[in-house]
């Protein structure tokens, strides 16, 4: 993957979701103003909350572009959690405020002014924000960036979370019941903060290096793929992430009789095909371990000169093996 293209193609993205976030920031206040609802304020007041994110997401693309050097030799992907996580505490905090703010409206008893003008002002925003979300989300795919899939997520949410807020005003137009503006609000508040966690959760996870099934899953087919004779067992396999790049520790078995120079243009080989079919952009540090004969049933070299057993069939790789030990065969 050309690093260059992606980074232009992220940081232009952040650009898009800043534009856009203002953009839709801007619409909403406005129906606020026109409606005085406070469902509409409340997720007006989440929209802030996009923009801020937006702004750290760019800052952080910019940084994560920036080349490993002595002081971070992974380069500077792990940023790209901390925005995740950032988003994610800030939408949980916006929770609070709408909740806080949807109690004093229930409290004074408000009344909402000019549904019909809101429900068009919030419409378009939430279309705005579904173009964007879906953009985010396309480019945050293609290029694994953990910021772009956290904030379309996020802005996804937001959608939803205006079309509640456009039913809502509706209810309030049919039945005329005011107080269920506020409630709308504080339904929203708890949606929000259930998913601010959940960003926070998943960020936090991505800091400490937490087992992710999908990475490995990924990994253990593109492994699967290029074995060949020789490369007997790969296991004891451990990732570590940093935004879109990961570094890969683990255990290859070869040949006990293979030689250093051998051992090295295989292995190297293996690396590289493998990180080419990987969905993240990588390296591998093997720690070559020698078969000690253990493996023959399920090595298909052929003319080994130290075979003690026939072999019978190639044990394909799976996510449980490669992060375990390695199962032997000595009967």
């Amino acid at each position: 993957m050309n690093s260059t293209k992606t980074t232009h193609q992220t940081i232009t993205s952040a650009w898009i979701s800043l534009g856009v976030g203002i953009l839709v920031l801007a619409i909403k206040f406005g129906g606020y103003f026109v409606t005085h609802s406070q469902a509409i304020f409340s997720d007006a007041l989440e929209s802030i909350v996009n923009v801020v994110t937006a702004v750290i997401a760019l800052l952080v693309m910019k940084a994560v572009a920036e080349p490993a050097d002595e002081e971070h030799p992974y380069g500077h992907g792990k940023l790209e959690y901390f925005s995740a996580a950032f988003e994610g505490g800030l939408i949980a905090f916006a929770a609070l405020a709408i909740a806080y703010e949807a109690v004093l409206a229930l409290i004074k008893d408000h009344e909402v002014h000019e549904v019909q003008s809101g429900v068009v002002f919030i419409g378009v925003a939430s279309l705005l924000n579904l173009l964007l979300s879906m953009h985010l989300r396309t480019v945050g795919k293609k290029y694994n960036s953990e910021a772009l899939l956290a904030s379309s997520s996020h802005v996804l949410s937001d959608v939803w979370t205006t079309l509640g807020v456009a039913v809502g005003l509706i209810f309030v137009k049919i039945t005329g019941w005011q107080w269920l503006d506020p409630v709308v609000a504080l339904v929203l508040a708890f949606q929000l903060a259930i998913h601010g966690v959940k960003i926070v959760r998943q960020s936090v996870g991505g800091l400490i290096d937490e087992t992710d099934k999908g990475s490995l899953k990924s990994l253990c087919e593109a492994l699967n793929h290029h074995l060949k004779p020789g490369l007997i067992d790969v296991h004891n396999l451990r990732i570590i992430r940093s935004g879109s790049f990961h570094h890969v520790d683990a255990h290859l078995v070869v040949p006990d009789f293979w030689d250093a120079q051998r051992v090295h243009q295989e292995s190297h080989q293996f690396e590289n095909l493998v990180v080419d079919a990987y969905h993240f952009d990588g390296e591998f540090a093997f720690h070559v371990d020698p078969c000690g004969r253990n493996f023959c049933k399920r090595c298909s070299l052929v003319d080994c000169p130290i075979r003690e057993r026939k072999f019978e069939q190639i044990v394909p790789l799976t996510v449980e093996s490669i992060i375990k030990p390695p199962a032997y065969d000595l009967k």
